[in-house]
């Protein structure tokens, strides 16, 4: 299976189908889910980061309790957008992923997701940061995921 563009993975889900949002960290992975409709990305849990293996059975579970039809997966691009080492690993992580799974996927820049999430957290929640470790890697998968639902074609703006 290859990767996907985001358009191309629209065009393959089936209606209804939701996207599961993954910002795969080296030691936990936060997940993420759009809801039925591709408008909202929702946080859903983190996960501590295992073998391939591990991650397979527990994305292929949740893609089959949740009706998930295909993967958004973040990718470390260095800040002048360039393809670095972190960003081939994520690449070839997901390309696994989704090959293993069966799912569709594509991967979407998450170039300080995680930086803009922790502001976020301290700005406006006060959240202290033993709090903010526990919730940052799957609110950083919904702002990945809320992303590149935004960028879909007919996506609704904000009012």
């Amino acid at each position: 299976m290859t990767l996907l563009t985001l358009p191309q993975l629209a065009a393959t889900l089936p209606r209804h189908a939701r996207l599961l949002g993954i910002d795969p960290g080296r030691k936990q992975v936060g997940l993420a889910l759009s809801d039925v409709s591709r408008m909202v990305a929702s946080p859903f849990q983190t996960v501590k980061r295992g073998k391939l293996g591990q991650m397979v059975t527990l994305i292929r579970a949740v893609a089959q309790e949740h009706e998930v039809a295909g993967l958004v997966v973040g990718v470390p691009l260095s800040l002048d957008g360039s393809f670095g080492p972190a960003a081939q690993a994520s690449r070839d992580w997901t390309l696994a992923l989704s090959e293993q799974t069966g799912l569709p996927a594509c991967l979407w820049d998450e170039r300080l997701s995680s930086s803009a999430v922790n502001r976020m957290l301290i700005q406006e929640a006060d959240m202290s940061r033993g709090k903010r470790a526990e919730m940052v890697d799957r609110l950083a998968a919904a702002y990945i995921l809320q992303a590149a639902l935004d960028s879909l074609p007919g996506a609704e703006a904000p009012l």
